[in-house]
């Protein structure tokens, strides 16, 4: 049994980061020829290699003065001769890479890899929307050396609200040694769902690939994907059930592939979208305010021993009250 270890106890913690170096600052002074022109358009001209809604923001926030005065209206007028201080403030993307402390468990560790359990809620990867409180800002919090690795470590990943255990490398060597096991499909990962509908088979494989959907970019589809690869996914029915008087399948699906919403979107192919996945079609019975899917079984080879390493956990909380909330009619054995 592998002891559960907080991340936000972990004695290694390093000290917290050094202040951030003052903002650049770039002067301007308006034309004699400009008269009554908007705060905002004037800098966006002067400063085009930044966003217009970036400018809005920073002065807003008081980071761009006018004649020696912070100036928070974007609409506030300029004219000749005004002179104009704009404290360049960096953008979220460039804190992406920056330890933050983010609670999640460390089931295992050693000095090549770990493995956690992410939690309900907590993005992977930093990416647009998403530049900060990542679990790869996390990873990097609990060891600093994680950031000469590729990633912080990252091999695989989970959905923002999928939970569940990942493998993290802590060398690139082992980074390398477990992404050529995803590639040649010796990962062992297995996630309980449950989804609309009874499914039939007590067994069954799906084999579509997977691509972008052309109509709508947040989602990936198996109905004429664009850029589609191989993905294949194995399902096994467990029980039969009914949710707020809709019928429900708890399954099991083990991966051969890992592709982006992989067994979100080979349900709803199915007509058995995950019970609270709006995104595929399914709906929020119960409490289910997320969709119902958790990564409870990972196995790998060791890259330093090779030896065969297998972890589980348990369902989160509110995933078993969803569980506890069904009416089970049988056995789908």
């Amino acid at each position: 049994m592998n002891r559960i270890i907080n991340a936000d106890e972990h004695p290694d913690d390093p000290s917290p980061p050094t202040q951030p170096l003052k903002a650049a600052q770039r002067r301007f002074v308006v034309p004699d020829q400009v008269w009554g022109e908007r705060l905002d358009k004037h800098l966006a001209l002067c400063l085009p290699e930044h966003s217009r809604g970036r400018l809005q923001g920073w002065i807003e926030k008081g980071h761009v003065h006018v004649n020696d005065q912070p100036q928070t209206k974007v609409r506030y007028r300029v004219s000749g001769g005004d002179v104009i201080v704009a404290h360049l403030q960096p953008g979220e993307e460039s804190l992406a890479y920056g330890p933050e402390k983010v609670a999640f468990e460390i089931v295992a560790r050693t000095d090549h890899w770990l493995v956690i359990n992410k939690p309900v809620g907590l993005v992977v990867h930093p990416g647009a929307g998403n530049w900060g409180g990542t679990l790869l800002n996390g990873l990097l919090f609990i060891d600093a050396d994680l950031s000469v690795v590729p990633r912080a470590g990252i091999v695989h990943r989970l959905d923002k609200d999928t939970s569940g255990l990942m493998v993290v490398a802590r060398t690139i060597t082992a980074q390398t040694h477990l992404v050529r096991q995803l590639q040649a499909r010796q990962v062992h990962r297995e996630y309980v769902a449950l989804c609309h509908g009874h499914i039939q088979s007590p067994q069954l494989s799906v084999d579509q690939p997977i691509g972008r959907d052309a109509r709508v970019p947040v989602k990936m589809t198996a109905q004429r994907p664009v850029a589609p690869k191989e993905a294949l996914t194995h399902v096994s029915r467990k029980r039969l059930g009914l949710l707020d008087g809709q019928r429900v399948s708890e399954i099991v699906c083990r991966l051969e592939t890992g592709r982006t919403h992989q067994i979100r979107v080979h349900l709803a192919s199915l007509g058995h979208p995950l019970v609270g996945d709006v995104l595929y079609g399914g709906q929020p019975l119960g409490l289910a305010s997320r969709q119902m899917l958790h990564a409870r079984a990972l196995g790998f080879e060791d890259p330093e021993t090779a030896q065969t390493q297998a972890f589980e956990c348990d369902l989160p909380s509110d995933m078993a009250t969803v569980l506890m909330q069904t009416q089970w009619l049988e056995s789908g054995a």
